[in-house]
């Protein structure tokens, strides 16, 4: 009889603080691009007439030791029932045996390391004095990167827009830990702005390239599939463009793919990624007045990672239900 922890979402946000979640999407960053890891990039299948999306995604990293696989979902239909757009479920295995030993929520850690990686991206790309943060969306992923870059700057102006003006409102009402107003739109929001997040569920650009001031930071975690995206193709050729995989930006990414087919750029034009920089083998922001843009989207190993670190955490403070098979 086999026995594994099980936790939910409850569970997992108990024991997974954002601040220790940044250090180890670092790590794992850096693992990932230092060739530590196995990581195949993620199967993806496409579900019924309203085209939603079924990933899976695994990945062993020997160094922690970590082995596991995320499943993920996209439905959009689910805003209409209730639920969230977004679901998923970690399974982590024990790498000597492979042997279950946690079943996982992974809603949340979805969530939580989608904006932990971006705020890792803030810390070696952003320029220093950078505090003026717009936010294109109003949903779980815009409410993560404003707890996550409030914990490593300190924000003085933070605007948020989305299309609907009763998400805006609720938005600033239901935010703290900075001081947060609603725009009237996406240019006002941006202008200015030397920190940007696009968090929006548009597979169109939402964000022009002559709003973008010198020196800005762009974060994109939208548009992940290779016919999306939500940042305009102009603003992606004058960036200095980072991606957490090249494997997976040259798969999955629209803001990439499409550029290229468009002949803005060649592959070439990704300056490296992420864990290249944190390992110092690629060079960040060559200027002050440079933008640079970081494309996430998302990577097996962050999920085993933080997945690893919730299962110990778990563990230490007898969190979660035993269950056997």
């Amino acid at each position: 009889m086999i026995q594994f922890l099980l936790l939910t979402e409850q569970h997992v946000r108990s024991v997974l603080p954002m601040s220790d979640l940044i250090v180890s999407m670092e790590d794992a960053l850096a693992r990932f691009s230092a060739g530590d890891v196995q990581q195949p990039v993620r199967t993806v299948l496409e579900v019924g007439t309203q085209k939603a999306f079924f990933g899976l995604m695994p990945a062993c990293d020997p160094g922690r030791p970590a082995l596991g696989a995320k499943m993920v979902t996209v439905f959009g239909g689910n805003a209409g029932r209730g639920l969230p757009t977004h679901l998923a479920t970690i399974v982590l295995l024990d790498p000597e045996t492979g042997a279950l030993l946690a079943l996982m929520d992974g809603r949340y850690i979805t969530e939580a390391r989608t904006a932990a990686v971006s705020a890792v991206s803030v810390r070696h790309l952003a320029r220093p004095q950078a505090s003026t943060l717009a936010i294109l969306g109003t949903g779980v992923q815009a409410r993560s990167h404003l707890e996550a870059y409030a914990g490593i700057r300190t924000l003085r102006d933070v605007r948020v827009w989305s299309p609907k003006v009763s998400s805006r409102q609720r938005f600033v009402e239901e935010m703290t830990g900075a001081p947060v107003r609603a725009m009237a739109g996406a240019e006002e929001a941006v202008r200015g702005a030397d920190l940007i997040v696009l968090a929006t569920s548009s597979p169109t650009p939402v964000i022009e390239d002559a709003w973008v001031t010198p020196g800005a930071h762009l974060v994109s975690v939208g548009a992940c599939r290779p016919d999306q995206r939500e940042v305009a193709p102009e603003l992606t050729a004058r960036a200095r463009l980072f991606v957490d995989s090249r494997a997976g930006a040259l798969a999955e990414s629209g803001d990439v793919l499409l550029g290229i087919a468009e002949r803005r750029f060649t592959p070439d034009h990704i300056a490296g990624e992420l864990g290249e920089l944190i390992l110092g083998r690629v060079r960040g922001r060559r200027a002050d007045e440079e933008i640079t843009m970081f494309k996430s989207l998302g990577m097996a190993v962050e999920d085993i990672a933080a997945a690893e670190l919730v299962y110990m955490r778990a563990l230490e403070r007898g969190t979660g239900t035993r269950e056997a098979l």
